[in-house]
C-alpha cells in the first residue's frame, strides 16, 4: 500500500490540461481562463461622479454659498462645457465630471430653487469623484490563467470589454460501472442485486469539478465485455467496482486487453484501499472502489484534484481547513482515515467537527447528511474532544 500523497502525486503527474477553445462571455461561468485575461479599456474611462448631486469647485463650496446652476449632466449625456467660478453642474451617478470641477456636493446637502443651489455642507476636493482608472486600467490582467471563472469574474471580463474568453476545453470523463449485480436506477434489478448509485454521483462530481460526464452502460462481470465498454474516447476514464483481485474483480483484466498499464493499485487509507491508477494508451484510467462511499471518498481525494489538473487550474490543491473536534478520537491504526462528520460554528470562530459514530463505508446516507471529512494521518495519536483537526469541507468542492 502506497501513502495517499504519494498515489496523488503520481496521478497529477501524468496528467495535463486540455486545449484551449474560444466561447462567449455569456457561456464561461465555471470554465478555467487559459490565458490572462486583459483589460481592453479603462474603468472608469473618465472621472465620474461617485453620487447624485453637484459638481462644483471645492473652493466654491462654503457653508451657505450659492451658485448658479450651469446645466445638467445625466450619466451617459457628459456636459460640453467649463465649470466657471460661482458655478454647479446637476449630476447623477455615474455620470462624467465637467472640466473645472473638482468635488460632488451630495444633492441631500444642497437645496435647490430657481437655477440657484445652496451648499448646507461644506466639501473638500476630490470628495465623491471616482477616478479615471480607478478600477483598473486598459492592459491590465483582471483574471490569470488558471482560475475557474465565478460570477464574479464574468462580471469583470465583461467590465473590461472582453465578449470572448479563452478557456480550457471541459475535460471528458467517461464513467464506467461493473458488476453482475447492478442495475442504474429505474432498470430491472437482478436476483441479489442492487441499484447502482456510483455512476450518477460520480456524474455530479464530475459536472461540479467543471467537466463533462459519460456515463456507459454497466458492465457485466467479463473481461471482454469490460474492454468492449471501455473503447469510447475520452480525457480520463473512472471505473467504480472489480478494481481489487476477487475472483469477480475483473477490470484489470479487462483493460488490459486494451493496453492498461497499471501504475498502482492499494492505497494506505480508509475508506477505499483498494483504488487502482494506470493508463490506457493515452488515456488515464482511475479505478474507484465499487462501494458507494469509498468511491465517493475517493473522488474527493483524487478525481477532484486530477479534473483540476486536467481542466487547466492553476491550484489543484484539496480545499483543508481546520476545525476543532466536537468529540474525542481514538488513535489511528496505520492506514490515512477519512471520517465522515457534521460541522456546527464553534466559539472561537472554527468550525466543530463531530464524526458520525457509524463510518460504515457502505452508509450512503449518512455520507450524504454530512458535511466534512474529518483527516486522520496514520498513527495519529487519540484526540480529544477541542483539539484542532484538519478537514475538508464538502460544500467547497460544490458537492
Amino acid at each position: 500500500m502506497i501513502p495517499v500523497a504519494e498515489a496523488r502525486a503520481r496521478i497529477l503527474a501524468v496528467l495535463h490540461a486540455t486545449e484551449t477553445e474560444v466561447v462567449h462571455l455569456a457561456d464561461a461561468w465555471g470554465r478555467v481562463a487559459a490565458a490572462p485575461l486583459r483589460a481592453r479599456v479603462t474603468q472608469p474611462p473618465q472621472d465620474v461622479s461617485a453620487m447624485d448631486g453637484f459638481a462644483l469647485r471645492a473652493a466654491d463650496a462654503a457653508e451657505g454659498a450659492k451658485l448658479r446652476v450651469a446645466g445638467t449632466s445625466p450619466a451617459g449625456h457628459p456636459w460640453a462645457g467649463t465649470l466657471q467660478p460661482g458655478e454647479a453642474l446637476r449630476l447623477f451617478t455615474g455620470s462624467i465630471m465637467p472640466a473645472g470641477a473638482d468635488a460632488v456636493l451630495l444633492q441631500e446637502d444642497a437645496e435647490e430653487a430657481a437655477g440657484i443651489v445652496t451648499v448646507r455642507e461644506r466639501v473638500s476636493a476630490g470628495r465623491h469623484i471616482r477616478r479615471a482608472g480607478q478600477d483598473f486600467a486598459a492592459g491590465d490582467v483582471l483574471i490569470p490563467a488558471g482560475r475557474r471563472l465565478t460570477a464574479r469574474d464574468v462580471g469583470l471580463a465583461a467590465s473590461g470589454n472582453l465578449p470572448w474568453l479563452a478557456v480550457h476545453r471541459r475535460p471528458r470523463v467517461a464513467i464506467l460501472a461493473t458488476g453482475d449485480e447492478i442495475a442504474l436506477p429505474g432498470e430491472p434489478i437482478p436476483p441479489g442485486g442492487i441499484v447502482s448509485s456510483n455512476a450518477h454521483a460520480l456524474a455530479a462530481f464530475i459536472r461540479a469539478a467543471g467537466a463533462e460526464p459519460l456515463v456507459l452502460p454497466i458492465a457485466p462481470d467479463d473481461e471482454a465485455a469490460i474492454a468492449a465498454a471501455a473503447s469510447v474516447p475520452a480525457d480520463l476514464l473512472v471505473t467504480t467496482g472489480g478494481a481489487s483481485v476477487g475472483a469477480h474483480d475483473l477490470v484489470q483484466q479487462g483493460l488490459a486487453r486494451r493496453g492498461l498499464a497499471v501504475d498502482f493499485w492499494k492505497i494506505a487509507m480508509r475508506p477505499g484501499k483498494p483504488l487502482m491508477f494506470g493508463r490506457m494508451g493515452e488515456t488515464p484510467v482511475l479505478g474507484l472502489p465499487g462501494n458507494p462511499v469509498s468511491a465517493l471518498v475517493c473522488a474527493v481525494l483524487f478525481l477532484y484534484p486530477a479534473l483540476a489538473r486536467l481542466g487547466g487550474r492553476a491550484e489543484v490543491a484539496l480545499p483543508t481547513e481546520t476545525a476543532r473536534l466536537g468529540a474525542a478520537l481514538a488513535a489511528n491504526d496505520r492506514r490515512a482515515d477519512h471520517l465522515r462528520a457534521r460541522l456546527a460554528p464553534g466559539e472561537d470562530g472554527r468550525p466543530v467537527a463531530t464524526a458520525f459514530t457509524r463510518q460504515d463505508s457502505a452508509l450512503l446516507r449518512l455520507f450524504a447528511d454530512a458535511d466534512a471529512l474529518i483527516m486522520r494521518a496514520p498513527h495519529a495519536p487519540a484526540a480529544a474532544a477541542g483539539e484542532a483537526v484538519e478537514i475538508i469541507r464538502l460544500a467547497a468542492l460544490g458537492i
